[in-house]
């Protein structure tokens, strides 16, 4: 951009960028701004740790708290990996554009989620992002300044949100709003709920910066079928949502399948479909959590705002999207076999434990079943689900997440990772049950 000098502008003074219409208003809301906590996953390891030092450093401890891959499984295979090299020694090493590049974009439309030309959507509405939270953080940022255009919206999430759904809008300037939801329904949304959504946003003055739908869930493991996405979705924007953003990470991980765009994009008029945004990626699929290789669709709009965003901030790196085009290239399916089969498998030994033990468990696809321990918080005289975790892990070397890290809707219930090879999965739920028992 070639900057604008106004004729009687010295050279000795100085000078704004931006003529006055166009410059940012003196505004103290970061003064007022809860400051946003690191991750307490350390409190997991402190856990393990106390057990080690009691029962010794060879002891046998199980990790149902993480949701890596790459950790727990055995991550993108090396041929992917070698290959992704290949590519990036053909690619060179100079800038791409902030999108990413015309391969990774023809790939991903072409051979991963071969768009329907009907749609009227391809390669234009792919933005290639940093992983799954640069993704989010770069959504947020358009729905405040596409939609919005103010501080200070309101963004729902479901009632027992992922942890980083409750402090990523707020980086950006957005509150989050927990929807409607019981436990017995899984804290599903309901058409009720989204509406009272956008009264609480009416009543208080604030606009409506969007919906976030993640299927499967996180933390819940929940599966929300594609019919039901879609009514979800419609629901919103009637009750005057601006943008509904589809969290689909954990898609591939399922008994099912994964979804299909095509289905959501044609249940859709195209201008409603410009209000869509959809988020994938490697990092559950394929266990590449250190390859930062995810992507977003969206409409024209959204990919405009955030391509320029990204010039002057992220250019991606094309080995993560080398990583993806290797994967997409070989098909899908068969490159991240070495993730979904164990996870499959993992998730029947779980469900067939809980269900043997009488838990109460929300659990459809993805790496987790929430789980619901009040029965035994009460009895072991614990304050929740924080509390129980340190007594799990110091005294059983078996780590979980703490539900009440979510929202105080899961206070009482605990995330359990079953992304593990399924004889592991097997001796996390065993230790798991025995350290419940002992507290009755």
């Amino acid at each position: 951009m070639v900057t604008q000098f106004v004729a009687d502008t010295s050279l000795e003074t100085p000078e704004f960028v931006l003529p006055p219409q166009h410059r940012i208003p003196v505004n103290t809301y970061p003064a007022s701004m809860k400051d946003i906590p690191p991750s307490r996953m350390f409190l997991i390891r402190d856990a393990l740790k106390a057990y080690h030092a009691k029962m010794g450093a060879d002891a046998v401890t199980f990790d149902a708290s993480q949701g890596d891959g790459g950790a727990s499984l055995p991550g993108v295979p090396r041929e992917l990996l070698e290959r992704a090299l290949e590519i990036q020694i053909e690619h060179g090493s100079a800038y791409d554009q902030p999108w990413g590049t015309v391969r990774f974009r023809q790939a991903a439309a072409e051979q991963y989620w071969k768009l329907d030309a009907a749609s009227g959507w391809g390669t234009d509405n792919i933005v290639f992002v940093q992983g799954g939270r640069d993704g989010l953080q770069k959504a947020y940022g358009a729905m405040v300044n596409v939609a919005d255009q103010e501080i200070g919206g309101l963004l729902v999430v479901s009632r027992v949100p992922w942890i980083t759904y409750s402090w990523g809008p707020y980086a950006v300037g957005l509150n989050v709003l927990l929807a409607p939801g019981r436990a017995e329904d899984g804290w599903r949304y309901t058409p009720e709920g989204i509406r009272a959504c956008a009264e609480v946003a009416a009543r208080e003055g604030r606009k409506l910066a969007g919906l976030v739908v993640t299927s499967p869930d996180n933390p819940t493991g929940r599966t929300i079928p594609l019919d039901e996405q879609i009514m979800l979705a419609r629901t919103a924007l009637e009750a005057g949502f601006p943008y509904v953003l589809f969290d689909w990470i954990y898609h591939w991980v399922t008994d099912g399948g994964p979804s299909d765009i095509n289905v959501i994009l044609q249940a859709f008029s195209p201008e409603d479909r410009e209000k869509l945004i959809f988020l994938d990626g490697l990092t559950k699929s394929l266990g590449a959590s250190n390859i930062r290789s995810a992507h977003l669709l969206a409409g024209k709009k959204v990919v405009k705002h955030i391509t320029s965003q990204a010039s002057h901030g992220v250019i991606p790196s094309f080995y993560a999207q080398a990583v993806a085009i290797a994967a997409y290239e070989m098909g899908f399916a068969k490159a991240a076999a070495s993730i979904i089969e164990p996870t499959r498998q993992s998730r029947r030994v779980l469900r067939a434990a809980l269900e043997r033990e009488g838990a109460r468990f929300v659990m459809g696809d993805g790496y987790y079943a929430f789980i619901d321990c009040a029965p035994y918080i009460e009895a072991g005289g614990l304050a929740d689900s924080e509390a129980l975790l340190t007594y799990l892990g110091e005294n059983h070397g078996v780590a979980v997440v703490p539900g009440v890290y979510f929202s105080q809707a899961g206070a009482n219930w605990i995330r359990f990772s079953y992304a593990l090879p399924p004889e592991t999965a097997q001796g996390a739920v065993d230790r798991l049950f025995t350290g419940l028992k002992s507290l009755l």
